[in-house]
């Protein structure tokens, strides 16, 4: 049902009563203020609601809002033009976000949303005021309320918990099933009450089990404690067992006395010291740390942290156990896999490393993440290969890093990045961080200065981390204007590299004068597909013969509106689609002292529908709509037919003469400056014409288009950074001038049906160093501050490396994100397994690091697109062979199967020099790895 935007129209309510509905900028403004007063009041326990995209789309369109400016809206997406008639939306509809039918064992009546769907992207969440309105005004639905919640152990966090917690409820009297829902929030008390309740049990009769994997792992005694808390996970089983006089039942019905079972407890800590039990410390006996017989079923090896573990070693066949998918926790197993087998963490953690926790560091988490780190590392090097899920560690994910809670995909690279940095601040040696004060450098030789930044980098910062993955790169920094040279030494923990592409595209674009000195022309060049819109300036520039003293403003134009400017260098190429129309205009690289005029078209006719391109000019200090008349007139002179040219009009080739000072006189007497675009002899004013009157119907508009106010020569204008013209064609202008030049503009690329697609080479790792290497400017987002100008200067950037680290990490840049675009390179790059060799890229003269060749052991895959792909991982062991660890699965691998474009983040180790010195055969930098 849809309801045309007219004060002439009633509204039916369901109640019988006649309402008129609100008009769409009201209905706009009532939900905004709705909006900015719940993002004013954040709390717990606030309720939101989810709507389905594709209904509140069609509602911004209504309501001529922006899409992609919902506050709530997790992923930005394309603005559309405004279509001022868009039929108001009918009833609310979000049958396409929830699971349909629904299941008889469901223990919950209300619906629920399919787990694979993105906020942002197939469903917005509203607060409940504007949930009401909606309501209110459209009906429909389902309501789908959600609760917001604290998360982050550290940096609190507000989050709405659109997903609660399932969990499979096994009756131990008859083995039926049936799902609950609760909010991970939610305590072990508010479980029993559920249960209790949907069994009509009393609570005192009730025993609930955490049953993981259909094996009794630890009873949930009824508590203020979280189901968070208690390590429950998405879609896990809980038992519940019915007592009866003192006696429980088990599935059999038999009746069974009631044995109180607690958790076993360890009696050696997993950082290899003391461990307290019942809150007195006992010492370590190697004898009684032995794995307990009590959990000694298929899974009884499967959780980590419920039960003590033997010491294991490298040499004990270790290593080979996979980890449970706890739900799309692949990309933690896989980071989990390259970490755990990196050899200089596994000896450090198989060791006593209780006195090098650092429980007060502000910036640590309390020494628990190392903790539960180095109990899953020990599980999974004591010997046998049964899966262990790591539960525990990630409550302790969660708890720290709520970015990696939930269930929906991650990045293996980003987690990685957290726990490197997470263990060091656990592990940091240095108690109290001394104050350091920076000095001069200016002068000094940069050996002098890398190892005094080295130095107080390890002052403040001492840790295993630090001792083997953190090297040094060199910083050095231009600026554009007075040459000054800033040079920093930085420490890092891994390299992102770029992957460079070497596949091109054929870009389409129109030029368009900004002076109206000539006609618009097309221009087909040839660009990286991975390019930037810097790439695609260059090459056009040069095509159209740009001169010294202009640039080229891109834009795109959709429905004969300028959608957007492409004025961001680094945006990727890959936003633009090959059948977007994409233009150029060129104007003075003086324009931003300037005003920037856009010239719109429409029809004068009673729909006036927009037409034609629009034009940019620019003019400077425009005080009166006499100036702005002028500036139209010469944008549109290129298309002024021959048949209505003066006799006296002089061709553009040549002088202007007195004609184009008589102008220059006039526009200076009604108080608008010349700008720096020509003008030719056609812009004389034509005789008998009004004192008021100008020379085209013209009016001054808002951004989107919506507000048109007419303008006459005395006008005055605002000054501000942009003006916006409508101009509407009536007789006189289609007689006068030729549209059809503004008509029609040439797709980005028109491919043929018989078109061969592009194939990416590959490319070796030494190409992505030395792109991550090589000096360019900084982006217009990240200006440096230059000391000697006192501004901000868009500087020249290049990296060197200094100092290498024992364990040296490569993360390959394969995803590119953007406002309008995610993107993802399966460009196969060709790593070095054995020897490789970085000498050539090591700046610094000093030998102190020894060996630069490196063999690699570990490699974090990526498989599949954005969203629904699949991370594992490869891992060399002890034993020299390769393994591939794919979740539960493990599996061996031939050396020869290990290298393919899935390669997401790369692990090496540095070659110990051997007795005569000699490390292996170095790999040659520039040839085929």
């Amino acid at each position: 049902m849809t309801i045309p935007d007219s004060s002439g129209y009633d509204y039916m309510m369901e109640n019988g009563s006649i309402e008129l509905p609100c008009k769409p900028e009201e209905e706009r403004r009532i939900v905004q203020e709705l909006t900015a007063k719940a993002e004013s009041n954040l709390r717990e326990g606030n309720l939101y609601y989810p709507i389905s995209t594709r209904w509140f789309r069609g509602w911004q369109r209504y309501t001529g809002q922006t899409e992609g400016a919902y506050p709530f809206a997790a992923h930005s997406v394309e603005s559309q033009s405004v279509i001022p008639e868009e039929d108001r939306p009918g009833v609310i509809d979000n049958t396409d976000i929830i699971v349909n039918g629904g299941d008889n064992k469901e223990a919950d009546d209300d619906p629920q949303l399919i787990r694979t769907l993105e906020d942002g992207r197939d469903y917005i969440l509203v607060p409940q005021e504007v949930w009401a309105k909606f309501t209110e005004w459209y009906k429909g639905g389902p309501a789908l309320p959600r609760k917001m919640i604290s998360v982050g152990a550290q940096h609190k966090q507000f989050v709405v918990e659109v997903f609660p917690l399932s969990l499979r409820l096994i009756d131990s009297r008859d083995q039926s099933e049936v799902s609950i829902r609760l909010s991970k929030k939610a305590s072990l008390n508010d479980l029993y009450v559920k249960v209790c309740r949907l069994k009509g049990l009393n609570c005192e009769k009730a025993q609930i089990w955490d049953y993981f994997n259909k094996q009794k792992q630890t009873m949930l005694l009824s508590s203020s404690q979280t189901l968070e808390e208690s390590n429950l996970q998405m879609d896990q089983d809980i038992l519940l067992e019915v007592l009866s006089d003192g006696f429980g039942t088990d599935s059999t019905g038999n009746g069974l006395a009631l044995v109180q079972v607690e958790p076993s407890r360890s009696t050696f800590s997993i950082a290899g010291g003391p461990t307290m039990s019942n809150g007195n410390a006992t010492s370590y006996n190697p004898d009684i740390y032995q794995r307990s017989t009590s959990t000694s079923s298929t899974y009884g090896n499967i959780e980590d942290g419920d039960d003590a573990l033997k010491p294991a070693t490298r040499g004990d066949r270790g290593g080979l156990a996979g980890l449970q998918n706890l739900g799309n926790t692949c990309f933690m197993n896989s980071s989990l896999q390259c970490l755990v087998h990196t050899p200089p963490l596994v000896d450090y953690f198989l060791q006593d490393y209780n006195d090098e926790i650092n429980r007060q560091n502000p910036l640590g988490m309390h020494g628990e993440l190392a903790l539960a780190f180095g109990e899953l590392l020990r599980k999974l090097w004591s010997p046998g290969r049964a899966p262990v899920a790591p539960r525990a560690f990630k409550g302790k994910l969660a708890r720290f890093a709520p970015q990696f809670s939930g269930y929906n995909q991650h990045d293996s690279q980003e987690l990685l990045a957290f726990l490197l940095d997470g263990l060091h601040e656990d592990l940091n040696r240095v108690r109290q961080k001394p104050y350091i004060e920076t000095k001069d450098y200016d002068g000094r030789p940069d050996e002098e200065i890398a190892d005094e930044l080295w130095r107080y980098h390890k002052a403040r910062n001492d840790s295993v981390i630090v001792d083997i993955c953190q090297g040094q790169y060199k910083s050095t920094l231009v600026c554009p204007v007075c040459d000054k040279i800033s040079i920093t030494f930085d420490p890092f923990m891994y390299l992102s590299l770029p992957l460079p592409s070497t596949a091109t595209r054929s870009m389409t674009v129109t030029v368009f004068y900004g002076d109206g000195s000539g006609l618009p022309m097309p221009f087909t060049v040839t660009v990286l597909k991975q390019g930037c819109c810097k790439d695609l300036n260059q090459a056009l520039g040069v095509a159209c013969c740009l001169h010294n003293d202009e640039y080229l403003l891109l834009a795109e134009v959709y429905e004969h509106r300028i959608y957007r400017y492409l004025d961001n260098p680094s945006e990727p190429l890959a936003t633009i689609k090959d059948d977007e129309h994409i233009v150029a205009y060129r104007l003075p690289k003086r324009e931003a002292d300037l005003t920037r005029l856009e010239i719109c078209h429409r029809y004068q006719d009673n729909e006036r529908k927009p037409f034609l391109t629009p034009l940019v000019t620019i003019l400077e200090d425009p005080h009166s709509g006499a100036g702005i008349d002028l500036a139209v007139k010469r944008m549109l002179s290129p298309l002024r037919r021959k048949s209505f040219l003066t006799p006296t009009t002089v061709p553009h080739s040549g002088e202007n003469g007195c004609t184009f000072k008589a102008l220059e006189e006039r526009m200076k007497s009604s108080g608008t400056q010349l700008g720096p675009a020509r003008l030719s002899n056609e812009e004389i004013e034509p005789e008998g014409m009004s004192s008021r009157e100008l020379s085209f119907r013209l009016c001054i508009t808002d951004e989107k288009g919506h507000s048109c106010r007419p303008i006459v020569k005395d006008s005055p204008i605002r000054p501000a950074r942009k003006v916006k013209v409508m101009l509407d064609w009536t007789d006189k202008e289609h007689e006068l001038y030729d549209s059809s030049y503004l008509k029609d503009l040439p797709d980005v690329h028109k491919s043929g049906i018989l078109a061969k697609k592009t194939k990416q080479e590959a490319i070796s790792l030494f190409s992505c160093l030395d792109a991550f290497l090589k000096e360019e400017p900084l982006g217009p987002d990240d200006m440096w501050y230059c000391p000697r100008c006192k501004e901000h200067r868009q500087a020249s950037k290049k990296l060197d490396l200094w100092r290498l680290p024992d364990i040296l990490v490569f993360h390959l840049k394969r995803f590119s994100y953007s406002r309008w675009l995610k993107n993802k390179l399966d460009t196969f790059v060709n790593f070095p397994i054995h020897n490789l060799d970085l000498s050539k890229y090591v700046k610094s003269k000093d030998a102190f690091e020894g060996s630069h060749v490196y063999e690699l052991y570990a490699i974090s895959n990526h498989y599949g697109g954005l969203g629904g792909g699949h991370y594992s991982a490869y891992c060399k062991l002890t034993d020299g062979k390769w393994y591939h660890f794919d979740d539960s699965h493990v599996s061996s691998v031939n050396e020869s199967e290990i290298k393919t474009s899935a390669a997401y983040v790369l692990f090496y180790q540095r070659v110990k020099p051997r007795a005569n010195g000699k490390v292996g055969k170095p790999s040659d930098g520039h040839m085929a790895c």
